[in-house]
């Protein structure tokens, strides 16, 4: 598996994503990792000399993207970024999945720009994965890519999120659940009320209806729809109930894994390659598990499971 990865991108870089990839390359024993970012910087930094050179590959990109570039132009105007090349060579193949802890609005819009997206794919999006009570894994999209969303939007959404759970995490029939204000059909607003008429009338899809906010970590639903300004702050609010139980000294099992670390990064649904995002706080830690996922996504042909189901 070739992965390639922003060492540029995120707020300890290029220490922790250096030290990422060592980790990551204990464990995916087969992989070869890209890393794109300032050749003279990564060759002369401590945490490139633990790495097996044989297996690292760096792709010289000086330039940076930082997170307070514009997204929309930061990628044409900065073609010799990290990002800008990383993306590029997942276009032309030359990798099979690329990850970045850096500007998330720059990779989705240079994903879009230099990728592109899947035929029929309304709009791109973004996931995060809820940790539920009984130890299993809930997929909620979008998280933040799509602050506004139409009704067949997200009814989209819920089929990109079905594929996921299904060839990523190995649901063989994922649940899909709509957030909203109430179990009842009638309930929400005329954005839920007609995006749940189209979620039920869909084959491609195992719909049970509405969930509410106190069922989201319960395990009711593999899948969870909503749009990004909704799962944003959710996923924002789980991210705060962390660091308060931090704050406050109180460890329980369950509660630690709400931490980000865990997951590292999550892909951009819709387009035609794999694009992973990861947190720009990220440590060495959440890098490999980014890395990892990167793998698993990459190994589960998801982009072209999704192109194949909207043909």
């Amino acid at each position: 598996m070739r992965i390639g990865l922003d060492v540029s991108g995120g707020d300890f870089a290029p220490t922790a994503n250096l030290d990422g990839v060592a980790l990551a390359m204990a464990e995916l024993t087969d992989s070869i990792f890209y890393l794109f970012g300032d050749k003279e910087e990564i060759e002369n930094h401590a945490s490139y000399k633990k790495l097996n050179e044989q297996r690292a590959v760096i792709v010289h990109a000086p330039d940076k993207i930082s997170y307070n570039d514009h997204p929309a132009r930061a990628v044409i105007k900065k073609p010799k970024s990290s990002i800008a090349i990383g993306l590029q060579w997942l276009a032309s193949r030359k990798i099979d999945a690329f990850a970045s802890t850096g500007n998330t609005g720059a990779m989705l819009v240079g994903s879009i720009y230099k990728i592109t997206t899947i035929p029929g794919i309304f709009r791109p999006c973004i996931t995060s994965t809820l940790p539920t009570i009984n130890g299993d894994k809930t997929v909620l999209l979008d998280v933040g890519s799509n602050a506004d969303c139409k009704p067949d939007v997200l009814s989209q959404f819920a089929i990109l999120g079905s594929i996921y759970a299904k060839h990523v995490f190995s649901k063989k029939k994922p649940r899909v659940a709509l957030l909203n204000i109430g179990e009842e059909e009638s309930k929400g607003n005329l954005l839920t009320i007609a995006a749940h008429e189209l979620m039920k009338s869909q084959d491609e899809i195992n719909f049970i209806g509405n969930i509410e906010g106190r069922e989201l970590f319960s395990g009711k639903a593999d899948v969870i729809v909503c749009d990004g300004f909704t799962g944003n702050i959710v996923l924002k609010q789980a991210e705060g109930i962390f660091s308060l139980m931090k704050k406050r000294g109180i460890s329980d099992e369950y509660f630690d894994s709400f931490n980000y670390e865990n997951y590292g990064g999550t892909p951009i649904l819709g387009v035609r390659g794999n694009v992973i995002i990861g947190h720009g706080i990220s440590n060495d830690i959440a890098i490999k598990n980014m890395l990892l996922h990167s793998y698993e996504v990459a190994s589960s042909g998801l982009a072209k499971k999704i192109k194949k189901a909207f043909k």
